[in-house]
Parts: C-alpha cells; sequence; structure tokens
C-alpha cells in the first residue's frame, strides 16, 4: 500500500514544529528592546544578534532559493532583506512586499510563575516569551511559505521580504530604507503585512483598518518645590486636581467619550458593514478576552458598538506619569507639579496635524487658578484605511481560509496602530494590502504572558501561500486580478 501524501498543511506543521519553534525560542532569549526602550541598543548588542540568530537560519532555510542580507545605514537600526533570486520566466509581475519586524516591547510586570518575557515556554499548544508574537514569527511564517511554493514548482512573484527593527519605536528608520530599496522593489502589487491581530483562532483574519496614535506629555506645575501638605493645603492648588480639570476638556471622565469633535470621523459603510459581520461572529469575545478585575465591565455590552467604539473612535489612555512617588516613600508633602502621558487613539481617516491642532488649542485657555502648563507633543501618527479588496484577493482569502481553518475568512478594523502603514499607502495608491497577524484573544502583546498561538500560526503561514500563488497566478490573466 502506497504511503499517504501529506497535505501541505501538514508538511508547513512539521517545519514549524521541527525547525521553526526552536529558532523562536532562541530568538525570544534575546532581549532586544525597541531603541525607544533601549537607547544604547547598539553597545548591548541584542539587536544585532537577533538579526545575525534570524539571518543565519534563513540562509540555512532558503539556501540558493533567495539571497538574505542585513543592512545598516549610519545611525539606523538593522534591516534583514530577502530577496527573490532573479529569474526571467517571472516577465513582468510586480513585485511583493512582505513586513515584519524583530524590536520588541519592554518586559512589563505581572507574568505568570513559570513565565517570562526572555523564558521561552511551549504549553498547551502556546508559546510564551516577549516578541515571538509580536513579530518575531513572522519572518519564520513567510520562510515557511515560501519554501511552500516552493516545493509545489510554484514560480514565484518577485519579492522582497523587509524585517526591521524600529516598529515598536513608530518606524522612524523604515522609510530611508524603502528610499535605498525603490529601485528594486519598484511599485508592488501586493504588500503583506503580519503584524496585526486576529479577532479569534477558528478563522483567516484580514485588517482593513488602523487607528493612529499621538501621544503627548500634560504638565502642571503649581510650586516651584514641594511644601508640607498640612501647611499649605487649601491655600496652594494642588497640580493634580488641576490636571483632573485639565483632562476634562478632552475627555468626558463619566462615559470616556472625547469631547474634541476634530477628534471624530464618519466612518464608511463598507467599515460599518464589517464590523457587522464580525460582531455576529464574536459576539461577547469582543469583550470576554479581556482580563477584566472583580465585577469591571465593558463600556459597552453591544459587540458592534464595541468594535466600532475600539476601531473608529478615539480614546485616551493615561500611560505614564512623572510627579507621583511609590506610596511607600509619598510624604506629607503638596508636590509642585504632576506630568501625565496621554495617549491617544485616532480614528482611521483622520487628518493627524487635525488632531494635534485641536489638542493645542484645548489646553491653550488659562489653567484654574492660572498654574503652569507645558504641553508636549511627542508622537503623531496617522492610521491607515485599506484600499477596495481586489477581486483575486478576497476570492484567496475566501478559498484559503476555508481551506485551512473551515470557516469563511472575515476582515476586521484593528485599535491599535503600525505606524508605517500609511506611509506605505501614501507611496503605494493602487497596491493591494493583505494585513493579518496572530494577535489574537488573550495573546497579550506588550504585556505580561505574551503568546503565540501555534496551530493559527501553521495555518495562517499556509494562507499566506495560498494568496502568493494567486498573486503569481496573476501574471497569466494579470487583467483579472486587477493588477497593475
Amino acid at each position: 500500500m502506497p504511503m499517504p501524501v501529506p497535505s501541505p498543511l501538514d508538511e508547513i506543521d512539521s517545519f514549524w514544529r521541527t525547525s521553526i519553534v526552536p529558532a523562536l525560542k532562541d530568538y525570544i532569549r534575546i532581549p532586544n528592546r525597541s531603541p525607544a526602550f533601549d537607547p544604547d541598543w547598539k553597545s548591548h548588542g541584542d539587536m544585532d544578534r537577533a538579526v545575525c540568530l534570524v539571518r543565519d537560519w534563513c540562509r540555512a532555510q532558503l539556501e540558493d532559493l533567495a539571497s538574505v542580507e542585513i543592512l545598516e545605514r549610519p545611525g539606523s537600526t538593522p534591516l534583514l532583506c530577502i530577496e527573490a533570486s532573479t529569474d526571467p520566466r517571472r516577465g513582468t509581475l510586480p513585485s511583493v512586499l512582505l513586513y515584519g519586524h524583530l524590536d520588541k516591547q519592554p518586559e512589563f510586570e505581572g507574568w505568570r510563575p513559570g513565565l517570562g518575557p526572555w523564558t521561552p515556554v511551549l504549553e498547551n499548544g502556546r508559546l510564551y516569551g516577549r516578541g515571538g508574537a509580536d513579530d518575531g514569527y513572522a519572518v519564520f511564517s513567510i520562510v515557511s511559505a515560501l519554501r511552500r511554493l516552493n516545493a509545489a514548482g510554484t514560480l514565484w512573484p518577485p519579492f522582497l521580504a523587509l524585517i526591521e527593527c524600529s516598529e515598536e519605536s513608530g518606524s522612524p528608520d523604515l522609510a530611508a530604507y524603502l528610499d535605498h530599496l525603490s529601485d528594486r522593489l519598484g511599485v508592488p502589487g501586493l504588500i503583506v503585512c503580519l503584524d496585526a491581530e486576529c479577532g479569534n483562532y477558528d478563522q483567516l483574519w484580514y485588517t482593513t483598518s488602523l487607528r493612529g496614535n499621538l501621544i503627548a506629555e500634560l504638565s502642571v506645575e503649581t510650586l516651584t518645590h514641594g511644601v508640607h501638605s498640612g501647611t499649605a493645603g487649601g491655600i496652594v492648588p494642588s497640580s493634580f486636581q488641576v490636571l483632573r480639570h485639565l483632562l476634562d476638556r478632552v475627555e468626558d471622565s463619566r462615559d470616556g467619550r472625547i469631547r474634541l469633535a476634530a477628534f471624530h470621523v464618519t466612518v464608511p459603510t463598507n467599515r460599518e458593514e464589517e464590523v457587522r459581520q464580525a460582531a455576529r461572529t464574536l459576539n461577547r469575545l469582543v469583550w470576554e478576552r479581556f482580563p477584566f478585575a472583580g465585577t469591571t465591565h465593558p463600556r459597552s455590552e453591544d459587540p458592534e458598538k464595541a468594535l466600532l467604539e475600539n476601531t473608529w473612535a478615539p480614546a485616551l489612555e493615561v500611560t505614564g506619569a512623572d510627579g507621583l512617588p511609590p506610596i511607600r516613600t509619598g510624604g506629607n508633602v503638596l508636590r509642585p507639579r504632576t506630568t501625565l502621558k496621554l495617549s491617544f487613539r485616532l480614528p482611521p481617516t483622520l487628518e493627524v496635524s487635525q488632531a494635534v491642532t485641536s489638542l493645542e488649542q484645548a489646553f491653550s485657555a488659562p489653567a484654574p487658578f492660572h498654574a503652569a502648563i507645558q504641553l508636549k507633543i511627542t508622537s503623531a501618527m496617522p492610521g491607515w484605511n485599506a484600499p477596495t479588496t481586489a477581486p483575486w484577493l478576497r476570492k484567496a482569502l475566501e478559498t484559503s481560509s476555508k481551506r485551512h481553518f473551515g470557516q469563511a475568512a472575515l476582515a476586521m478594523g484593528t485599535g491599535g496602530s503600525i505606524p508605517f502603514m500609511k506611509m506605505l499607502a501614501e507611496r503605494y495608491p493602487e497596491t493591494q494590502y493583505f494585513v493579518t497577524g496572530v494577535l489574537g484573544p488573550e495573546s497579550n502583546a506588550h504585556g505580561p504572558n505574551e503568546f503565540l498561538h501555534l496551530a493559527t500560526a501553521v495555518r495562517l503561514t499556509a494562507c499566506l501561500a495560498d494568496i502568493l500563488t494567486a498573486y503569481a497566478d496573476g501574471s497569466r490573466s494579470p487583467s483579472e486580478h486587477g493588477l497593475p
């Protein structure tokens, strides 16, 4: 009796278990924090260790199928570049740009016993550790998908895979690298980004919008130095009290709604329909995926409304504070100043300069008691709204999701930000985008206990191979595929 032929999914799963997971564990062990969190990253050497580890693994897996090199411009973080070998049979099909990143968020607190940010742990199909899901898996998934195309005899489309090392810092180095590689890249017909979310682990999710991000520091000073709180209380205003009042100018403390009209947009009709479909599928998982404490409940228990608020409405979070000592060292002192770090999420189509102007105007009026106010804008990154999905790509997404997940593919907006997506959209407005990822329920990127859901990563890799195959088929009928 002949031996059964392994399915493509079985082959990819085997490659993940035997080759990718061991390499990912080595990658997780390296604390290659993004430059914003480790300004001395070069001297510490962790970034170079991570990039060299991945480069050597890619070379071993791709051999002569593609070139693998590390680029490093003066003063910039390194970029791992994987490029298809020249093959004249590819004709004039536009290139594919594939994207991932290797830099990581800092450790954060709260990892459960037995886990840690730099300690890879494989448990119940989940690979725990910082950076495995966000976004170390991406380059491994890309290489695995390319190997699958080669095994199937598919003629690869021309492509560049760019794996950067400053995404968690806002991708400040990526534009210069894109300029440097523009002749090799041309105008891509497809851009693949593997750094997004998934609504669940049951089907293929692709991202059609991302919110922007505006980060500012708001400081209030009422004294030149601290004084006895009993002596000064009732006479000197508290900097914290003044800050509370100022925040009420921009956010309604009762329901969290942003008061500034310039921060809101009209939601496109097609995105509303995508939200309705996603809400019907996810239902209570929209909020049950989060670890609410005690009797805390979500701002809305209407799945559709909650998703719209998460993806198309502005929101504010205070992510840091200066001037507040720890409780154990906080004495009876009326503190001279308080500074808060404000992180605003902005609707995908909002013009960032409009938000900056509105925020500056909100804090331009005198503060209570004429306390000294200082507003410092530290970062302003636009959101992204995808172009209409071409018929060939929509068909490939549907077919592949049913093939490997057994469920239809679904579109979703993402409440977070990927800073470079707007930059790519402005450079390549006619390009098609496949933005996806493995950051599903409880995967907790940026927080404690981050994990990579391995079964989803394997299926996503198989879907990526299918979509690259569908794109390559466009060389035979480009008009049908809507290719440039």
